[in-house]
């Protein structure tokens, strides 16, 4: 008796995943040129992105973004784990608790939930982002204290630098 009651303890906890996996698993292809990419609330225009698998809205979902060169997300966390994998271009992400690393194509990076950091865009940038929750994001000050998005992303916009003393380009003499 004792064996029975094992063997379906065993097999509720392996088998019954196994078998929802495998009732679940479907082949999928995507050709990136087919994706609809679109600016996503609370993130700088200057990243799109696509659903390809998923729905960031509600859960675990995979993301292809692409990014222009000096496009920058301030300082952030995520509730949601995320895995980048890096197609092109590179960039520079800084972590609270590391220092800085500049990703390139073929670089993967992990982030744990809740890890406060930050996203530069060095040269054009093509990555897919996978998450296992609802995608959201927090952005945070200097100090660590959340912001709302238009005070974070105000500060980070980019500012246009005056000519420089004796810089005629532009002229007309």
């Amino acid at each position: 008796m004792r064996v029975v009651a094992c063997t379906m303890l065993l097999f509720f906890i392996v088998g019954t995943p196994l078998t929802l996996t495998h009732a679940q698993d479907k082949a999928t292809y995507v050709q990136s040129s087919t994706n609809k990419f679109m600016n996503f609330p609370a993130i700088p225009k200057c990243t799109s992105g696509a659903v390809v698998s998923g729905d960031p809205s509600k859960g675990a979902a995979v993301l292809q973004l692409k990014s222009a060169p000096g496009c920058a997300i301030p300082w952030h966390w995520h509730t949601s784990n995320e895995n980048l994998m890096f197609v092109s271009g590179s960039a520079k992400v800084e972590m609270k608790d590391g220092g800085p690393v500049t990703v390139r194509a073929g670089d993967y990076l992990h982030l744990p939930s809740k890890h406060v950091h930050q996203f530069t865009c060095v040269t054009a940038c093509k990555l897919f982002l996978a998450i296992d929750a609802a995608f959201d994001i927090h952005y945070v000050d200097a100090s660590g204290n959340e912001i709302s998005p238009d005070d974070a992303l105000k500060a980070k916009a980019p500012v246009k630098k005056p000519a420089a003393k004796g810089d005629m380009k532009g002229m007309k003499m």
